[in-house]
């Protein structure tokens, strides 16, 4: 009988550590649990934002590497495009974006059998590589220093993943508080292979405490992954938000692809 309670612990051990156990990433926050030392992740998440102001769409590409089981570094490389009416005319064009360095470390971890909670400490350095201009509130082409925590609670039925953090912005008046709530629910029953369908529920907050703008937002997304690829879709919208003449967020689309190796 321990012999068998022993096997059952392990595997589901292994399950977790694979990121098998209920479900993948989250598509718009982020999520605490990490891969195996030594594996790399290549993934991307197009972004395609609308606001009174135009349409601006992110594209990066994000490479993370596990350094140890709790240590996670990782850069992310955009392309940009935006297209912009204002009172001048029309405006548009494609560039490279600002580049991205991350930086995770896990300092808690607590698994039980069919359940895990972890946190990490995280860090996004904003390098200004991409020109300097402001879209739906948000701004580009200046440094800026992002330092969260990120907590999450997986169970077979379904995950919860939360984050807080604040960006710092030296040049400008734009340092914002940012919140991210996150509910993941597996369609499919738990397997190792992965082979999971999973609809994901997310909320983010952004509030400028200098200039007072204020953003609230939902995203209802769905996401697959079989193996070591995953594939998954979003549409995010506004619930509530106080920001500049023309800067109104309208909606965005994103479509990602993970895999892992």
């Amino acid at each position: 009988m321990k012999n068998i309670i022993g096997i059952a612990t392990a595997l589901c051990c292994l399950l977790i550590g694979q990121g098998a156990f209920a479900q993948g990433p989250p598509i718009t926050a982020d999520k605490p649990i990490m891969l195996g030392e030594g594996s790399w992740v290549v993934k991307t998440l197009t972004e395609i934002n609308v606001a009174e102001q135009g349409t601006y769409t992110y594209a990066p590409i994000m490479v993370h590497y596990i350094v140890k089981p709790n240590i996670l570094v990782g850069v992310h490389a955009p392309f940009t495009h935006y297209s912009f009416e204002d009172a001048q005319g029309n405006e548009a064009g494609g560039h490279f974006g600002d580049l991205r360095l991350l930086g995770k470390y896990q300092f808690l971890r607590k698994d039980q059998m069919g359940k895990t909670f972890r946190m990490v400490a995280k860090t996004i350095q904003n390098l200004p590589t991409g020109p300097d201009r402001i879209f739906a509130g948000e701004r580009h082409g200046a440094y800026s220093g992002y330092y969260g925590i990120v907590a999450g609670y997986e169970y077979i039925k379904y995950g919860i993943s939360s984050e807080v953090g604040y960006q710092w912005v030296p040049e400008y008046n734009n340092d914002a508080l940012r919140v991210k709530l996150g509910f993941g629910l597996p369609l499919l029953k738990p397997v190792y292979p992965v082979n999971q369908l999973n609809l994901y529920f997310e909320y983010a907050s952004n509030w400028e405490p200098e200039t007072g703008n204020y953003r609230l937002q939902y995203a209802q997304g769905i996401q697959y992954a079989k193996n070591r690829l995953t594939v998954e879709a979003s549409v995010r919208v506004p619930l509530a938000q106080k920001v500049g003449d023309g800067m109104r967020y309208r909606y965005g689309i994103l479509l990602g692809t993970r895999y892992i190796f």
